[in-house]
């Protein structure tokens, strides 16, 4: 048997995407969905990373988090996107194995990056709000270059393991993956090699990488919200509420669908597939939308670039 399903691995040269089990007509409709919300999603994410860098007055710690928030949407949204497009109208629907190779390790590295800069933006605001005299020497240049990068560091490590382990399984009961993108859990579904040690460690790299995030990130609010109920000014309470309110939304879509996906029994398959759609295109088209109206700064950012376009057009017109 391990013999058979080691012959089979090797000659596994493609999968097919199964996608959505609708019916062919519906496939149109669900092509012109995706496409206007990644359309929404690449508008929003480059419109948020370029207000960030061309605005010197958000030139701030928080804004540099949100700027490699709205560049980790964009990227990962991107590796799912346009091939779940493409197999709305193939007929084969097949992706190569290094693709698929390929996605797995794109995507598992920047879903666990998020997960760590949204702990690190966590932290920035519970300094900003808690600490405000030090805010300026805690959260310097240099440590939030380091929190950055060591989420991109974590996300790395994280993806190699879960790529190196889900693609040394035998696949030889199938070539369907019944899924829009390459996976760890529907992979499991089509391979005949014994699971429990590669289901242990998948959970343990989940629960040392979702437990820490999720305790920085409860504690830190833990500590702003008792620091907020002391504040006597109405106004400075609902600014505060407003710039956090903001944060634990996107936290909240992205942790909820990730738990229902990676920690409940695997029974639901379109369930996972729609879960699956939280975290790999609806939350990178609502963070830009949640950041930008609920921030005045960026709403100013943006009013002020509109503007200047708005004059050099008319300036433009005046000429001819």
């Amino acid at each position: 048997m391990d013999d058979r399903g080691t012959n089979n691995h090797l000659e596994v040269t493609d999968f097919i995407l199964v996608g959505f089990r609708v019916r062919p007509e519906l496939h149109i409709l669900l092509f012109l969905l995706f496409l206007l919300v990644y359309a929404m999603i690449l508008l929003g994410n480059v419109g948020m990373m370029t207000i960030i860098m061309t605005d010197p007055r958000l030139n701030t710690p928080m804004y540099f988090f949100l700027g490699n928030l709205s560049f980790i949407d964009l990227f990962y949204s991107s590796v799912i996107a346009p091939k779940a497009m493409i197999n709305f109208w193939s007929e084969s629907k097949s992706i190569s194995f290094a693709g698929c190779v390929t996605h797995l390790f794109l995507f598992a590295l920047f879903i666990v990056a998020e997960g760590f800069l949204l702990a690190a933006m966590a932290y920035d605001r519970f300094i900003a709000i808690c600490n405000p005299l030090l805010y300026s020497v805690q959260m310097s240049t240099r440590l939030c270059s380091q929190l950055v990068a060591g989420s991109y560091f974590c996300g790395c490590i994280s993806s190699v393991l879960q790529t190196s382990m889900t693609f040394t399984l035998s696949f030889c009961a199938s070539r369907a993956i019944d899924h829009f993108y390459c996976d760890d859990r529907p992979l499991q579904r089509i391979s005949c090699s014994d699971l429990y040690f590669h289901k242990m460690v998948s959970f343990f790299l989940c629960s040392i990488i979702i437990l820490p995030t999720i305790i920085v990130i409860i504690v830190s609010y833990m500590y702003i919200v008792s620091t907020v109920l002391k504040i006597r000014s109405t106004e400075g309470r609902k600014k505060a509420f407003s710039t956090c309110s903001s944060h634990l939304g996107v936290v909240s879509v992205l942790y909820g669908a990730i738990i229902f996906m990676y920690f409940i029994p695997d029974r639901f398959p379109e369930l996972s597939k729609v879960a699956s759609l939280c975290y790999t295109l609806v939350t990178p088209m609502l963070n830009p939308l949640i950041y930008s109206l609920r921030n005045k700064d960026v709403k100013g950012a943006l009013r002020k670039i509109l503007g200047k376009k708005i004059f050099l057009f008319n300036s433009i017109l005046t000429v001819i």
